[in-house]
């Protein structure tokens, strides 16, 4: 039996192949020429693909168990989407067994898929074949790891740029409503994850401590703190509120449900919009604000590591950044 492909495919796996054994035609513009010759020569031409029953893909199902298998070790629900959909879209460009996967395929299929993708998405479509790949030669589905010589790509190291305090401010004078008010506050003073801050519930706050529970990244637990505008903001939001979802924030319109990463997304990005700041502004930024203000105060590195749920200090140095006239005076007053 045989199945038309599209010519696509083709010309994808001919120019990946070319590229390895042609040095010159590792220059994109030279693969572009190539690929245009190519789409001429087979514009009137299907290219078929030979399928019989004796060779089928077994991706999918063995997928299933791998997601399953990391679920009860406490991978968080979006990255076991993030899985499902990368490992969904190899199992659509390779129909073959997971034994019978070569590194070459997987080279041709990144080939295809980096195209026009930023090296950080690249990078974690890598990560997760990776992982895949090594789960299913630990399980002793496969003997030799595909997936082994392939290497991320290099991404260049740069600093996030945190919020100033004018912006924060500015920020906090275009908040509208008692929701808005809280909201932002609680963000900039906790530095908690988007997905952690859906989670709440009113339950989980200790008022006094000013201080609640969170669950991050691997269904781990930590203590996180706000500060007292934040609380005075939160209370204001809470007198508001007559429903009786248990959840901190919900949506503004009946029936009141919890309200979802995407709203949040939104919210801040209204208030933005309103506090006219020339920059991109998103919920996890103020994460990265949080940390670089509380490092510029004088908190150690390890407290900060902490209060954020890293595992390794050289996450919470990425997320925060010194002052120039901090590093500057502790020079000076060093030397």
């Amino acid at each position: 039996m045989y199945k038309t492909n599209s010519n696509d495919e083709v010309i994808i796996k001919i120019l990946g192949k070319l590229s390895l054994e042609v040095p010159m035609l590792s220059d994109l513009q030279e693969q572009l020429k190539v690929k245009k010759v190519l789409e001429e020569v087979l514009y009137n031409y299907d290219v078929m693909t030979k399928e019989t029953s004796l060779v089928a893909g077994d991706i999918i199902e063995k997928a299933r168990i791998y997601i399953a298998t990391k679920r009860l070790e406490g991978l968080s629900e979006h990255t076991l989407y993030n899985y499902e959909l990368i490992l969904s879209n190899l199992a659509t460009f390779l129909v073959k067994p997971v034994s019978g996967i070569t590194t070459m395929d997987l080279r041709m299929y990144l080939s295809m898929y980096s195209q026009g993708k930023k090296d950080t998405t690249i990078n974690s479509q890598i990560s997760a074949l990776k992982s895949f790949f090594s789960w299913l030669q630990d399980e002793e589905y496969i003997v030799k790891n595909p997936m082994k010589k392939i290497k991320l790509t290099k991404v260049p190291k740069r600093l996030r740029n945190a919020l100033s305090e004018e912006e924060v401010e500015l920020l906090r004078q275009a908040c509208e409503t008692p929701r808005e008010h809280a909201l932002l506050e609680f963000l900039v003073s906790s530095g908690t994850r988007l997905s952690e801050v859906v989670g709440i519930n009113k339950k989980d706050i200790d008022w006094n401590d000013m201080s609640l529970l969170v669950i991050g990244k691997g269904d781990k637990q930590r203590k996180v703190f706000f500060n007292t505008k934040a609380k005075i903001l939160l209370q204001k939001y809470l007198d508001t509120r007559t429903d009786s979802n248990p959840a901190l924030f919900v949506t503004s319109k009946r029936p009141y449900g919890r309200l979802g990463g995407r709203s949040i997304e939104r919210a801040i990005d209204k208030i933005s919009i309103r506090a006219r700041i020339d920059k991109s502004i998103y919920p996890h930024l103020f994460r990265h604000t949080m940390a670089t203000t509380s490092l510029n105060k004088g908190m150690p590195l390890e407290v900060l590591q902490a209060l954020l749920g890293h595992e390794e200090p050289g996450t919470t140095q990425r997320y925060a950044s010194l002052n120039g006239d901090i590093v500057k005076h502790e020079y000076r007053r060093t030397t």
